[in-house]
């Protein structure tokens, strides 16, 4: 089936650059030149991958990442002519999965586009995980615990997934940046702690069991 994206950017130029890209790459592509715009086709449309500026008018992206967070875990990519870290981070912490500095080369912004969209990932017989009371569901990417389900976003799924698929062995922080971004990432180790701080909160109190090692790296343990 066709991925469709929906892209966001109020530089028709970019935005007609990104579009066309995409599309010889076989994607169905939405684009809205505002905030309020994106709001409303992503509530009239199905969408798998938003690219999301951070400066547009009406709304800007940190408020529309907000909107689409309330009612959808679909994978954002952002986009942002700031090289400032806090802004950055600000995004993460909204929900955001990725994000690529303007301006940046298609093929760049189509192999963050792929990983995002990229589910199909190889699983073998096993279908779910546990540890303690949490469960993942590899085939439906749903997580839950004492069959509540938690709300995670795309690459806080597939850091617990990893994490718990390699349950009991410490995973350093280059394992997991390399294993969850699929390429060369340029950014700070912040952006790591900032996805590995937003689903700790999610998991609350079973956040225990995941455990970090001093100069090391992260590891998933079942504990009391």
């Amino acid at each position: 089936m066709t991925k469709r994206i929906l892209i966001v950017e109020d530089q028709q130029v970019l935005r007609e650059i990104s579009k066309e890209y995409l599309i010889d790459e076989g994607y169905e592509v939405l684009e809205a030149g505002d905030g309020r715009q994106a709001v409303q086709i992503f509530e009239e449309h199905e969408v798998d991958l938003v690219i999301l500026d951070i400066m547009l008018p009406e709304l800007d992206g940190w408020s529309v990442c907000r909107r689409i967070r309330k009612v959808s875990n679909v994978p954002i990519l952002m986009l942002t002519a700031r090289s400032d870290e806090d802004d950055t981070l600000l995004g993460f912490e909204l929900g955001a999965d990725d994000y690529v500095i303007k301006p940046c080369s298609p093929p760049i912004l189509l192999a963050r586009c792929k990983r995002l969209l990229d589910n199909r990932r190889l699983y073998g017989s096993k279908d779910v995980l546990s540890g303690g009371e949490i469960e993942i569901h590899l085939s439906s990417r749903t997580v839950s615990i004492r069959a509540d389900n938690l709300s995670l976003t795309h690459t806080e799924f597939e850091i617990l997934t990893y994490l718990m698929e390699n349950k009991g062995i410490i995973l350093t922080r280059e394992n997991l940046i390399t294993k969850i971004w699929g390429y060369d990432y340029d950014g700070e180790e912040r952006t790591l702690n900032s996805h590995m701080r937003n689903l700790r909160a999610k998991l609350g109190e079973h956040a225990k069991h995941i455990v970090t090692v001093v100069r090391s790296g992260y590891k998933f343990e079942e504990r009391p």
